[in-house]
């Protein structure tokens, strides 16, 4: 078994699907609820498989904070690419292989948009690190 990181953006990935261009703040209630009646039924499933680790959803609020040296405050919101707006949340999954994850993450991506049509949205797909990586030098 392999763990892997489902990523669900705000913002697409490679390109924009039809379905999935609408922010959710644009959505209905009913349809907000069935896209996360439809999260839930993703986890059962996978619980019953025996996949499910965890997952959240993220507010879209949220501040980069970085050292800024010995006794002097945390810097906040840089010049960085804004992750707050790109995550919309996570899911853990436990797999028998990255196959596996593809369909996990295929099926996730299949979650309710505006109409009930699917939101086809992509889904990052990421293996947890298993070793260090090696040295330099």
């Amino acid at each position: 078994m392999a763990k892997y990181l489902l990523l669900k953006h705000y913002r697409g990935g490679p390109e924009q699907r039809p379905n999935a261009r609408e922010p959710m703040d644009r959505w209905t209630p009913q349809e907000v609820s069935d896209h996360i009646a439809f999260m839930q039924h993703v986890a059962d499933v996978l619980t019953e498989r025996g996949e499910f680790v965890d997952a959240q959803a993220l507010s879209p609020e949220g501040t980069f904070v970085r050292y800024d040296g010995e006794g002097r405050p945390p810097v906040t919101d840089g010049p960085f690419a804004e992750t707050k707006d790109v995550v919309a949340g996570w899911m853990i999954i436990d797999v028998e292989s990255t196959e596996r994850a593809h369909e996990a993450a295929a099926f996730l991506s299949s979650a309710p948009g505006q109409g009930g049509k699917p939101l086809e949205e992509w889904i990052e797909v990421r293996p947890f690190m298993t070793d260090a990586p090696p040295a330099d030098g």
